[in-house]
């Protein structure tokens, strides 16, 4: 029989769960999924380095099939459990991922004082629109007039900018991606998984099941073509007219900046702590 030589990526998934995964069809999260492995082995990090932390929701699922140190923690307090993880062990690479409810929603009060405090880690927030998993009901990012489960006469709430909001509340590395540009997410996880601090990465993927049935976008590849057309890269922003501008969505790195990182400065809290008691003494 002729052995079977798989893709390079799948040494980083665990083959005794079942494929094909729990996501729909058309949904980006497998996409993405592809994309941090991809820049985690352009990174040449070991797997025992590496730690992958999720909360709940469809984005919640990836951990099961990343064969890294892993945790399926609580509803948007993924983040906590990451900071704990790094600061019980500061050389693990800590990687957490959320979908657009779990992180803003429930946890909103966790990323923005994560980005605050600049804890060296990366927080990927996987922006769907909606809860996708629990009923398709509205999450901070849900545009207005869209139609979700909770907002069946359209939503009337504006959404969150992702990316402004975690430049405000102070995260070192600020990007959006999509799942149609695959390439360029590469480049991007690279980039904000070597950052020293945090750093938040906004990815828009489509949920064709919830969110697209409730606003006559089912077809999968009319949802992956809008994020084509309707998308366009910060450089490209630049050259073109205000109003040529309406509609689209930036893309690309917004911020990336220098700050001392938490966990140096609570060495330098601790050290002076130490001199502190010894001249005491």
């Amino acid at each position: 029989m002729m052995a079977v030589h798989l893709p390079y990526e799948h040494k980083y998934l665990r083959h005794k769960k079942k494929f094909p995964h729990v996501w729909c069809p058309g949904c980006g999260i497998g996409i993405l999924m592809g994309s941090i492995i991809r820049a985690i082995i352009d990174l040449d990090w070991k797997k025992d380095d590496v730690v992958v932390s999720s909360g709940i929701g469809c984005t919640s699922r990836m951990p099961v099939y990343l064969d890294f140190n892993t945790l399926h923690t609580t509803h948007g307090r993924a983040l906590a459990f990451s900071t704990g993880v790094k600061l019980a062990n500061p050389t693990l690479k800590v990687i957490t991922v959320m979908g657009d409810g779990d992180a803003l929603a429930i946890g909103g009060n966790h990323i923005i004082h994560t980005a605050r405090r600049n804890m060296d880690m990366t927080a990927i927030v996987v922006n769907n629109n909606n809860y996708g998993m629990t009923g398709g009901q509205f999450s901070p990012t849900t545009p207005e007039g869209a139609r979700t489960s909770t907002t069946p006469y359209g939503m009337m709430e504006p959404n969150f900018d992702v990316c402004d909001l975690m430049s405000g509340a102070g995260a070192t590395f600020v990007a959006r991606g999509t799942v149609y540009h695959v390439m360029e997410l590469d480049r991007i996880f690279k980039r904000a998984m070597e950052k020293k601090g945090f750093s938040v990465v906004e990815v828009l993927s489509p949920c064709p099941t919830s969110f697209g049935r409730a606003n006559n976008q089912a077809d999968p590849v009319d949802m992956m073509e809008s994020l084509r057309d309707d998308t366009v890269t910060v450089k490209q922003a630049t050259k073109m007219k205000q109003q040529d501008l309406e509609g689209k969505i930036l893309r690309g790195i917004f911020r990336d900046v220098d700050v001392p990182e938490y966990l140096d400065r609570y060495e330098e809290l601790c050290q002076r702590a130490r001199e502190r008691l010894e001249m005491n003494q």
